[in-house]
């Protein structure tokens, strides 16, 4: 199949992006404006060492997730191998969650199944002799008109490393069913390849079922047009129920107001069906969408606007969003996760970034809140979510006035973007009872606050609130560490498109610092469990900035990087991070060393209170 299919058709309607932002890959970020209030939360962290934090198996190639809301719960499938890509044996985990952010233990939903010895494909020298399956799924659940949650896996097959597992020459596909009280009923092939059927596989049919409620469901599905496209990769290549039989690959779509179905596949590839998915048009290339071969995700929003939600590079990062008004002209590119955590366990074609996106497909639930909620993997190694508020906005409409202890728990971080590792969790906590204050800064013990954790030695937490733009201007914030002889806590004034001028540190050296060029000042010592009331008052046309502690000045310096206006102020326990870049290779073959460990000790920081105002 050709990528580029005539760039695109001219005599019919397509949607469009025709905005003017692009990705600049050498940021992780790639300078994008963040959504305003995005949460994104890591519900999977592999781990090879010690699978009982990982995912009780220490599988460590984990991709593909897919998300449904029913029974007011959210359901996330994904696909697993051992260490790399399409490399046996593969599975399909399910985790569940009531909030979206505080999630379970994965669960194994389709299990590891043993090719029968003797297996070969058609033009592959191989033959399997002890060979197990390994799993590929572009669609993963199901709600029927009765209201019964399916959830669906197929199980192909991989000769060797380079092998596809979706060339139409796998096993079949599975269904189960997911019940109200979170069990799981047993597992029927729904739809096999040619070679095979009941007499060669190891799960029974579904028509064998004597649930007849059970056997409808799989017969609404399997009637319907715009499920089977879903199917296509491993199909067979002559399979009569899939519309579109050319290799356009995983397909998600959504409804217009007059009914036309819009479709979207990797690559940006895009058409619109007026019947439901029976019959398409033209296949060709979004214009002005960049889009490279990683899933795309397309949905309407609760306000009536639409969304796209995918990597706008040819790379795997950002991970970004664009909104339109009609479902046909996006007009904006918005930033949903710009992180790339080090890859701890390198593998067969495992690629760095957050990728291969979905939501939650229509007919598959709608979470109480109206937010847009997606998942994706990063790294092909863990498994995250995020929460993306609706309406979508990009500006923060007034300065900052977030006295957390005044605060609903429940809302205070919904207009905070937060960043949060499982192993260093951003939260509103409780500030222990033991907190001292100086200079008669208001009690804190027991008090709710914004804490940011870390025993991750490879990732951090990061809370970034955004502000009106300014040259002038006042920040003050009250914060307090439980330690000052490990963990740090980077505070940055960034510009609208994530350029830093200036950075404070609160240092594992007890050291409160300040970035200077390539050096940093360092103008006072903290102590662990007091409260520092910091104020910075910013000038960015002549650079110069005063750090206020306590009532203090403490120091006068120059911003170290130029910024025309601030917009926003980010806290993170970390350094930042500029691996991967654009000429990194993209395949790693190495693990990084104690991949599986924690750090000895956990560094917590407490956030009182952020208050902005322009001068």
């Amino acid at each position: 199949m050709s990528l580029f299919l005539g760039t695109v058709a001219k005599a019919q309607e397509s949607i469009r992006y025709t905005g003017n932002t692009l990705v600049n890959v050498d940021y992780h970020h790639g300078q994008l404006r963040p959504a305003m209030g995005v949460h994104s939360i890591q519900i999977m962290r592999a781990n090879r060492e010690h699978p009982e934090l990982g995912d009780n198996m220490g599988w460590t190639y984990n991709h593909a997730p897919m998300l449904a809301y029913w029974n007011k719960r959210f359901y996330v499938e994904y696909l697993s191998d051992e260490k790399g890509e399409s490399i046996p044996p593969g599975q399909t985990l399910l985790l569940s969650s009531q909030d979206g952010y505080n999630w379970g233990m994965p669960v194994l939903l389709f299990p590891p199944y043993k090719v029968p010895d003797g297996t070969m494909k058609e033009g592959h020298p191989g033959v399997a002799k002890d060979l197990m399956a390994v799993m590929h799924q572009r669609m993963g659940f199901y709600v029927s008109k009765s209201n019964r949650l399916l959830a669906l896996g197929y199980y192909g097959i991989c000769l060797d490393a380079k092998d596809d597992p979706n060339d139409g020459n796998g096993i079949g596909r599975v269904v189960r069913e997911i019940l109200p009280d979170g069990k799981f009923g047993p597992i029927y092939f729904i739809r096999y390849n040619k070679k095979w059927n009941k007499d060669n596989t190891s799960f029974p049919f579904y028509i064998n079922n004597k649930d007849k409620g059970f056997v409808t469901a799989c017969d609404e599905l399997l009637a319907t047009p715009l499920m089977m496209q879903q199917w296509n990769e491993e199909a067979d290549r002559d399979d009569p129920l899939i519309p579109i039989h050319k290799e356009y690959k995983a397909f998600c779509y959504y409804h217009l107001p007059d009914g036309r179905v819009v479709g979207l596949w990797k690559n940006a590839l895009t058409s619109m069906s007026k019947d439901e998915g029976r019959t398409w048009g033209t296949v060709a290339r979004a214009p002005g969408f960049v889009n490279s071969n990683a899933k795309i995700w397309g949905q309407r929003t609760a306000d009536r606007r639409y969304v796209t939600v995918y990597n706008p590079s040819e790379y795997r990062w950002p991970l970004a969003l664009s909104v339109s008004q009609d479902g046909i002209d996006y007009t904006n590119l918005l930033l949903v996760n710009g992180e790339i955590t080090p890859m701890r366990y390198g593998g067969n074609y495992k690629s760095y970034g957050p990728q291969y996106v979905r939501g939650i497909e229509e007919g598959n639930g709608t979470p109480s809140d109206s937010n847009l909620w997606i998942t994706y993997s990063m790294n092909k190694e863990d498994i995250w979510v995020s929460v993306i508020p609706v309406p979508v906005v990009d500006k923060a409409p007034a300065h900052v006035n977030d006295v957390f202890p005044e605060m609903k728990p429940a809302t205070a971080l919904k207009d905070w973007n937060i960043y949060s590792p499982r192993w260093a969790p951003v939260s509103i906590g409780v500030v222990p009872i033991d907190a001292h204050l100086s200079n008669g800064t208001p009690a804190t013990n027991g008090e709710p606050q914004l804490v940011l954790e870390d025993k991750d030695p490879f990732d951090y937490a990061k809370a970034e609130r955004l502000f009106p733009a300014s040259s002038k201007l006042a920040v003050s914030f009250i914060v307090k560490a439980e330690q000052n002889d490990h963990g740090c806590l980077h505070v940055e004034l960034q510009d609208g498109m994530g350029t830093p001028g200036l950075r404070l540190v609160f240092d594992a050296d007890s050291v409160f610092k300040a970035k200077a060029g390539a050096r940093f000042k360092n103008f006072m010592k903290y102590v662990p469990d007091s409260v520092y009331n910091v104020r910075l008052t910013i000038n960015t046309k002549n650079r110069i900035y005063t750090i206020n502690v306590n009532g203090k000045d403490v120091l006068t310096s120059l911003m170290f990087a130029p910024v025309d206006k601030l917009e926003r102020i980010v806290f993170r326990t970390g350094e930042p991070r500029h691996f991967p870049d654009a000429d990194t290779p993209a395949d790693q073959d190495y693990d990084l060393k104690q991949a599986g460990e924690q750090e000895f000790r956990t560094a917590k920081f407490y956030i009182r209170s952020l208050k902005t105002a322009e001068l």
